[in-house]
């Protein structure tokens, strides 16, 4: 009895926090549960993007994701899901930088065979394979962000509507609509550049 008077509660855990939120909008629970983790996702940002203020930024924008996509997802492991959200946050950032001009998805992310497969699938009646693939690679760097990414884990990463929608934290109605909108606008790049290669 006397230890009890004394023990102190424990802090809520992770999916007590996002539970509880869920039933009552209650925003500082989301900065309670973030809280846990900014060092992480900051130290994630600040691997991918290499630049401090732009990763306390993007730390910011994951945080005010969270506030949309927590009551829209399933979360069974708060860290990892978070972990892969930032992860993505940071990829999607690096693709709209204007300066890079360098392609990110180099033959280690995305495999001939995997561009091969995906220009088959916008225009199956081009007629010369290299050409198709050269093609796509700029196809694809023409793209918004939310577009490109969503192809490229629909198609060359194989996940589902629903994985895609988890990753990004898009809804899936959203998710196919990028997919679809994403798909037509490469096949019309490639269609309309192929002759003047």
């Amino acid at each position: 009895m006397f230890l009890k008077l004394f023990s102190r509660s424990k802090p809520p855990q992770d999916l007590e926090l996002i539970q509880q939120y869920r039933e009552t909008g209650d925003v500082q629970l989301v900065g309670q549960l973030f809280e846990r983790y900014t060092e992480m996702v900051y130290l994630i940002c600040l691997k991918y993007l290499k630049d401090e203020e732009e990763s306390k930024d993007a730390t910011m924008h994951i945080f005010e994701q969270l506030i949309s996509a927590l009551p829209r997802h399933e979360v069974s492991n708060f860290k990892s899901w978070l972990h892969v959200l930032t992860k993505n946050h940071c990829l999607m950032q690096l693709r709209t930088r204007k300066s890079r001009g360098t392609e990110l998805m180099d033959e280690k992310t995305m495999p001939l065979v995997e561009k091969a497969a995906l220009a088959h699938a916008v225009d199956a009646n081009a007629a010369d394979p290299e050409q198709e693939l050269q093609l796509l690679s700029r196809a694809l760097s023409t793209l918004g962000p939310e577009q490109r990414t969503c192809v490229e884990l629909f198609y060359l990463q194989k996940k589902s509507y629903k994985e895609v929608a988890d990753l990004t934290g898009y809804e899936i109605g959203q998710v196919k609509s990028h997919i679809q909108n994403g798909k037509r606008n490469l096949k019309n790049y490639m269609t309309k550049n192929y002759e003047q290669e």
